[in-house]
């Protein structure tokens, strides 16, 4: 027999949230090197370590005239040695005092991430302005990553997230750098040292950068330390990115990916958006918190919890420089592609319809300012956070008024955003899957291209 909970029970009863907690700011110092170097530094005293970023406003998109997805390939090959040191030298030092350092690029920025202690805050710092302004570009380094890249192009090419957001771009970007995110193994193939080179020549320059640190330290003798370090560094003009006019995308349209045998099918529903500078960002991000981007969604409790179609369906906002877009994920079983499709633009038609009630609107402005807050907790997410406001020329004070623009939205916000930017009617469908078990299922809600695991 079902045991009952007695209605005094302590532990039947859900306590009440308790006021949100204020944030303590801590002190910001932002200044510009003579030669161009922005620097922004948070003194954080939680832990004796230190964690920075040196960013520069170059990526993939800056470099698709020369060869898709350079940036990627040049920040990989910065990581391996400079004119002072070997690879192999660059590991035993950073062994030595304790620290780290990455690089990375995307479509709109390459960088170097670095953590450490900060005692030995010198030493990193030095390394990172070698790795900034002499890295080596040794012939054996660039062609061992290189295979790397190709053995992880062969691997994306049958992981069916990679081939939806591949042609998604394609789609939604057309002839804009934006639209190749990724190179083809052939391309990879031709891909010369010297193009390598001349990249990192024309875009790591210290007017295109800059460096945000966060740690235990004293903004004055670490800003001492930087401007001795990187203040000689010779500053350039550096080439930007053509500001090409996005596709005019006009009805629903099915563009499917063919992947035969496959035993699920990734669908993925996308449309233009916008960038983080446009006044209707938050509101953006709290529709689509309660749309499909917070666990509780709308969109979790049809096509997960009620009618378990997939695991983990998921919708997101993206915001690059010039451009965003709007997308809805979803990895699910090969005989519900059209049924999850039907949930989807319901929902999304739900939240362009009907106001959004109080209940559900106070749940997603907590979750939505909780999850800021909780990313401010740490030296890297408070460096992340502030990455957003100098790379997308944000107001000096976005992070630190967040929370109070959140609390303020309304549903009558979230409404206007849905319907501006829930594009449902001209919504593009990527498909990826085995046709065979999918293309009648996707054939009811739009015209059909169809394309195959490379990008033809």
């Amino acid at each position: 027999m079902m045991a009952t909970i007695a209605m005094n029970d302590p532990f039947a009863q859900v306590p009440a949230l308790g006021p949100e907690r204020p944030v303590v700011w801590p002190a910001r110092t932002h200044r510009k090197l003579a030669n161009g170097l922005e620097i922004v530094l948070v003194e954080s005293h939680t832990i004796p370590k230190f964690t920075g970023e040196l960013y520069f406003r170059s990526g993939n998109a800056s470099a698709v005239a020369q060869a898709p997805a350079l940036a990627e390939i040049t920040a990989t090959v910065v990581r391996t040695g400079t004119e002072e040191r070997s690879s192999r030298q660059i590991e035993e030092d950073l062994r030595r005092i304790g620290a780290d350092i990455g690089t990375s690029a995307g479509a709109d920025t390459s960088a170097i991430g670095f953590n450490g202690l900060v005692e030995f805050s010198l030493d990193l710092l030095k390394l990172v302005a070698e790795l900034a302004q002499r890295a080596s570009f040794r012939e054996n380094e660039f062609e061992r990553e290189r295979r790397q890249m190709i053995e992880g192009l062969r691997i994306a090419r049958t992981t069916p997230s990679f081939l939806a957001n591949e042609r998604m771009c394609r789609v939604l970007f057309g002839a804009h750098p934006y639209a190749i995110i990724a190179a083809t193994e052939s391309q990879v193939k031709e891909y010369r040292l010297a193009q390598l080179a001349e990249f990192y020549r024309a875009h790591y320059r210290p007017g295109n950068a800059v460096l945000i640190a966060v740690g235990d330290f004293a903004a004055p003798q670490m800003m001492e330390q930087i401007d001795r370090i990187f203040g000689s560094w010779k500053p350039a003009e550096v080439p930007g990115v053509p500001a090409v006019s996005l596709p005019r995308l006009r009805g629903r349209h099915v563009h499917l990916v063919h992947l035969a045998e496959s035993v699920q099918t990734q669908v993925l529903v996308a449309n233009h958006a916008i960038t983080r500078k446009h006044p209707d960002w938050l509101r953006l991000a709290l529709a689509n918190s309660i749309y499909g981007g917070a666990f509780n969604s709308r969109l979790i409790m049809n096509i997960r919890e009620q009618k378990g179609y997939t695991y983990s369906p998921r919708s997101s906002v993206h915001a690059l420089r010039q451009y965003g877009y709007f997308t809805v994920n979803a990895a699910v079983r090969n005989d519900v592609v059209a049924a999850t499709l039907t949930e989807i633009f319901y929902e999304l038609d739900r939240m362009r319809s009907l106001a959004v009630a109080e209940d559900e609107l106070s749940d997603a402005r907590t979750y939505m300012s909780g999850v800021f807050s909780l990313g401010l907790a740490t030296q890297d997410g408070l460096a992340s956070q502030l990455s957003n406001v100098y790379l997308y020329d944000l107001p000096e004070d976005y992070v630190e008024t967040l929370r109070q623009r959140v609390r303020a939205l309304t549903a009558a916000d979230v409404l206007a955003a849905a319907r501006a930017y829930f594009d449902s009617a001209n919504a593009q469908i990527i498909i990826v899957g085995d046709r065979r078990q999918i293309a009648d299922q996707v054939g009811l809600f739009g015209q059909i291209t169809e394309y195959d695991a490379e990008p033809n």
